[in-house]
């Protein structure tokens, strides 16, 4: 038998191991632990987290697991589902449940001078932009959580072309306004569906070199690819699932699997959701940077899309269990919906008119 064979049969016989994870953090302060040197993957950092028994459920066993580790009590608090990931260490293979846990400015002030936890692990509380820096080694698994944790609360949508019809020349109306009206450091789906039209998307990068952006997907993406002002591509709806149904090998396939970002798909139920999870597999098996998160929507009626039936929270929040990435709320929202929208499932919202400057 090869060697080949002797791999795969030895993957397919593995157990794996499932663990919940805890990305607790309050504002920009994460906590995490360190490996000892003796353990799987260790002198390593780490999120908090462990193994999820047969007789308990993911949260069940993320509750238990902080509380054992940290003493910290998170069953009142916002769990959300950042996503659901599989990885093969080659000599262990676990599937990672990971939430992301905002404690109360009292509950970090009572913790966040415990250089130990109750296992005797050493924690520390870790500045976010240190920590999706890389300045701390972590796990191979956790390179997908940390594109994760990139997501902002807020971002924003730009208007479509139409709605600047009435000037005499809307191109021009469309970048003066964007110019002006997209927030400092925003990040911005920049969203121009007529043709042609790429031309005002660079000149408001240009105008604008403070902004993050998200640009469609296109085979435009080699002139693209050394703009750092980018951080994900965006796959419309009919993109996805067209990648979905067809074989490898078509052009859409080449392109949403050759580009050497992140990805942002728009989901609008289920069965786009499980052709984005199938995408998000495909891209952690092959190496690529992973699926960063998907649009959900319309959560409610929109000034947009009028004739849209919205789906309402409820069978929002149960599209958005299913997703195995962060989910970004979309439809009628305003950034004072953020709240709400977590005790949904939801990492992110996004919007038009609502998140634009005054």
């Amino acid at each position: 038998m090869s060697s080949q064979s002797n791999r795969q049969l030895k993957n397919n016989t593995m157990t794996v191991v499932k663990v919940a994870v805890a990305v607790i953090h309050c504002k920009d302060k994460y906590l995490l632990g360190f490996r000892d040197a003796l353990q799987h993957q260790g002198n390593r950092y780490e999120f908090v987290g462990g193994k999820i028994d047969n007789n308990e459920t993911a949260r069940q066993a993320l509750i238990r697991e902080v509380a054992e580790e940290t003493g910290i009590d998170i069953d009142s608090n916002t769990i959300v589902k950042l996503g659901r990931l599989h990885h093969d260490y080659g000599d262990k293979q676990v599937s990672l449940q990971v939430y992301d846990i905002e404690l109360t400015a009292s509950q970090y002030e009572r913790h966040r001078h415990r250089c130990h936890g109750l296992e005797g692990q050493a924690l520390t509380w870790v500045n976010k932009p240190e920590l999706l820096a890389g300045h701390y080694y972590l796990p191979a698994a956790n390179k997908t959580i940390l594109e994760w944790l990139r997501l902002p609360i807020n971002i924003a949508i730009t208007y479509p072309l139409a709605h600047f019809n009435t000037y005499s020349d809307p191109a021009k109306a469309w970048l003066q306004f964007h110019q002006k009206h997209l927030a400092k450091n925003a990040w911005v789906y920049i969203r121009i569906k007529e043709a042609g039209l790429a031309k005002i998307r660079d000149q408001l990068m240009h105008l604008r070199p403070d902004v993050k952006t998200i640009v469609p997907i296109d085979d435009d993406l080699q002139k693209l690819a050394d703009n750092a002002q980018i951080v994900a591509y965006h796959l419309t709806h009919s993109t996805l699932m067209q990648w979905s149904d067809e074989s490898e090998g078509n052009t859409i396939s080449d392109i949403v699997l050759s580009s050497n970002r992140p990805l942002i798909a728009s989901c609008h139920d289920a069965g786009s959701i499980y052709a984005a999870n199938k995408l998000a597999y495909t891209r952690l098996a092959q190496q690529l940077p992973p699926v960063m998160g998907i649009f959900l929507s319309p959560i409610l009626a929109t000034h947009t899309h009028p004739d849209t039936t919205p789906l309402g929270w409820q069978e929002w929040s149960a599209l958005a269990a299913l997703a195995d990435m962060p989910v970004i709320g979309l439809g009628g929202l305003s950034p004072a919906s953020f709240d709400q929208a977590a005790q949904h499932g939801a990492t992110s919202i996004a919007g038009i008119r609502q998140f634009m400057s005054a």
